[in-house]
């Protein structure tokens, strides 16, 4: 893999995302298909979509939910880690007045950066994106979901 930065730092779970979830899409168009298709078993055709796109939504929506709400822990807990290690100090009031975007995006910094950038999220309130922006030399982060 290359050098991680904001362009390429998004990462898919190639069966979930180009297997399962495309399947699922042509399941669900091919009963939709069938559904205005065939008229003699129209009823179990509507049945077979509404069942697939339930699937297709709750494959989504769980694995989304549950991998990120983890990961969302982790970068907090990971925030707080570094911020004690840079300043000595607990994070707890500098946490509370940062949204969780920015303290995600803060973790693509380096320490040099990293003390910069909390200082312009805190005064100048900029964004989780902009942060990601604003980083000079970018800290991958290769072992995210």
């Amino acid at each position: 893999m290359g050098t991680q930065n904001y362009n390429n730092h998004r990462k898919y779970y190639l069966p979930h995302h180009f297997v399962y979830l495309p399947l699922l899409l042509v399941l669900e168009v091919f009963g939709i298909y069938k559904t205005f298709s065939d008229s003699e078993d129209q009823i179990v055709w509507i049945l077979f979509s509404v069942i697939i796109f339930l699937i297709f939504y709750l494959a989504i929506m769980i694995r989304q939910h549950y991998a990120l709400e983890l990961q969302n822990r982790l970068v907090r807990l990971e925030f707080k880690q570094r911020y004690f290690e840079l300043f000595n100090k607990r994070s707890d009031e500098v946490e509370e007045k940062l949204t969780f975007g920015q303290i995600a995006a803060l973790r693509f910094a380096y320490d040099d950066e990293f003390k910069e950038l909390l200082e312009k999220a805190l005064h100048e309130n900029i964004s989780g994106d902009q942060i990601k922006k604003s980083i000079k030399n970018w800290r991958a982060d290769l072992h995210r979901i």
